[in-house]
């Protein structure tokens, strides 16, 4: 049977087979041509059903296509991962039909699996499955638990009945020590979009060739790439939306506008809870009553006309550019809601400075329990989408010296490293 390794991501999933010394990716269809990364997201309209009658739905890029096409109507589902350690997540209505978290999930790896078995044929019932090291909202073993309960639940679902898993940054591990000749001590930063998770590990030809392998630690937290965009959403656009404000109620009493609504602002699909009948009558009514009802206004916009994503695609590109620029431009105009202004990179390393924190502290942590010193660590392989920060970059840079840094695979590294490790786990 074929040696697969599933990275199954916040915003991005991959897959890999092994094919001898190296790592075969899946090739996953869009309206712009083929990707390595399928996009964890789901896609569903009232007018899209199966043979059956029941509510069809669309994944990967083909989802966002499908969106577009639509003038951004339907509904939109992102960052399932994210939910596994959340007990309190059980299940959402979807255009009157009940979908619990398991049928979500199993619905986007059906896909997943379908589209590479059309590259790679039947792919069995064996994988090797990513898996950071603390999931998003986990503080508990219990949490941690739950959330493999549920992964292993919704994967047999999708037909891989015999399922290991490996830790996120273990796994790019393996990416990395596919291109080294001798053998070194490297520290793996894997940036997801969901969690940051680190790894001190020895890798090299002798442990491709036999040796014993040496995890001398792992660390993760549950901060990463969405994090830092809700940075851009709360200091940047929350503010042109309303947030802050305030408006008068039918008694004549001065009430800020509720901050509520503005932390669903803080993930982009998440605007999509705020669309029922008693939160627009309710924002309607604000709006009435504002002493500046414009911002209001606008934030009624993007919920009437479901323009989440493309605010966020916005965010994205300006955090992108800050990553090579030391300012950039943030441009959003869907009158009335309009943005234009200019953003300098020390301005959002302040905003971040919080989130950067924390990813060093937990990086600190790495070392101090496993002993290590910089001296000690040959190389730093950073991989994923923050990693390009440059406040993020410069936690390593600090710590252990530019010269020792190393990058690649960013959105692919991690499937590849899996599929070595399922090729290893099948003894080929």
């Amino acid at each position: 049977m074929p040696a697969v390794g599933l990275d199954f991501g916040t915003t991005n999933s991959a897959l890999g087979v092994a094919d001898g010394d190296r790592a075969v990716l899946a090739r996953f269809p869009h309206k712009a041509g083929l990707s390595d990364t399928f996009r964890s997201i789901l896609y569903f309209h009232p007018e899209l059903r199966e043979r059956s009658g029941r509510l069809g739905v669309v994944g990967g890029g083909r989802a966002i296509d499908a969106y577009l096409e639509a003038d951004g109507s339907g509904r939109l589902i992102q960052s399932l991962k994210t939910y596994l350690a959340d007990r309190g997540f059980q299940a959402t209505n979807i255009f009157g039909t009940t979908f619990s978290l398991g049928e979500l999930m199993k619905r986007l790896l059906v896909d997943i699996r379908a589209r590479a078995e059309e590259q790679f044929g039947d792919l069995g019932a064996r994988i090797v499955v990513g898996r950071p090291v603390t999931f998003a909202s986990a503080s508990t073993e219990e949490h941690e638990a739950l959330a493999i309960g549920r992964l292993r639940s919704s994967l047999a679902a999708a037909g891989w009945s015999d399922v290991v898993f490996e830790l996120e940054p273990v796994a790019a591990a393996y990416y990395y020590e596919s291109t080294l000749d001798h053998d070194e001590t490297v520290l793996v930063a894997d940036f997801g979009g969901g969690t940051s998770d680190f790894s001190l590990i020895e890798v090299g030809p002798s442990y491709r060739a036999g040796k014993a392998r040496s995890i001398l630690g792992t660390e993760g937290v549950g901060i990463a790439g969405d994090a830092l965009d809700a940075r851009i959403m709360q200091h940047l656009v929350a503010p042109r939306l309303g947030a802050g404000s305030s408006y008068r109620s039918m008694f004549g009493m001065e009430l800020p506008v509720p901050i509520w609504m503005y932390k669903h602002l803080n993930r982009w699909h998440h605007l999509s809870f705020l669309k029922s009948k008693k939160n627009i009558d309710m924002l309607e009514e604000i709006v009435s009553q504002a002493e500046n009802p414009a911002p209001l206004a606008a934030l009624l916009h993007v919920l009437d006309y479901d323009l989440g994503y493309h605010l966020y695609r916005a965010v994205e590109r300006v955090k992108v550019d800050l990553s090579t620029n030391e300012r950039a431009h943030f441009a959003f105009s869907e009158p009335p809601l309009v943005i234009d202004a200019d953003l300098a990179r020390a301005e959002f390393e302040s905003w971040i400075a919080d989130d950067v924190a924390e990813m060093a502290a937990c990086v600190d942590r790495l070392l101090a329990k496993t002993g290590a010193r910089p001296e000690n660590v040959d190389r730093v392989f950073m991989t994923g989408g923050s990693s390009f920060v440059p406040a993020v970059r410069r936690i390593f840079d600090e710590r252990f010296g530019r010269e020792k840094i190393r990058a690649g695979g960013e959105m692919i590294s991690v499937a590849t490293g899996l599929a070595l490790r399922a090729r290893e786990e099948t003894g080929r």
